[in-house]
């Protein structure tokens, strides 16, 4: 369900970035330079007005499917849970510090004797 409804939030931002930059910054949109009259149906004010609707529908599926997305995938990544971009890869709890898995003795730290500090040097021929 989730890969579906990632999919379809693709799709639906794709389409308002598109959308978006058919736009022309004046907000005229894009019969703005036709020929036709002011009753036809992709008139400059036509294309605004439907435009912006896209606009309008694009962003509230985009907002609807990104709040669904969130609230199905909330609680996920706590205690032991995945997150939905990690496909196939197992997810190990750490253990406690200084925890060995079993079947291995401890091993006690070797003592590192003091590095002896190096005279001055002095160049030769």
């Amino acid at each position: 369900m989730t890969t579906v409804l990632l999919i379809i939030h693709l799709f639906v931002t794709l389409a308002l970035i598109g959308v978006v930059l058919i736009q022309r910054s004046e907000g005229g949109g894009l019969g703005i330079g036709s020929s036709q009259g002011m009753g036809s149906f992709m008139s400059g004010r036509g294309t605004a007005n439907l435009l912006t609707r896209t606009t309008a529908i694009l962003a509230t599926m985009f907002m609807a499917l990104s709040l669904t997305l969130a609230l199905m995938n909330r609680g996920t990544m706590g205690a032991g849970g995945r997150s939905i971009l990690d496909i196939g890869s197992p997810i190990t709890a750490p253990g406690p510090a200084g925890a060995l898995p079993t079947g291995q003795a401890p091993v006690a730290p070797t003592p590192v004797a003091p590095a002896k500090p190096a005279g001055p040097s002095v160049p030769t021929n």
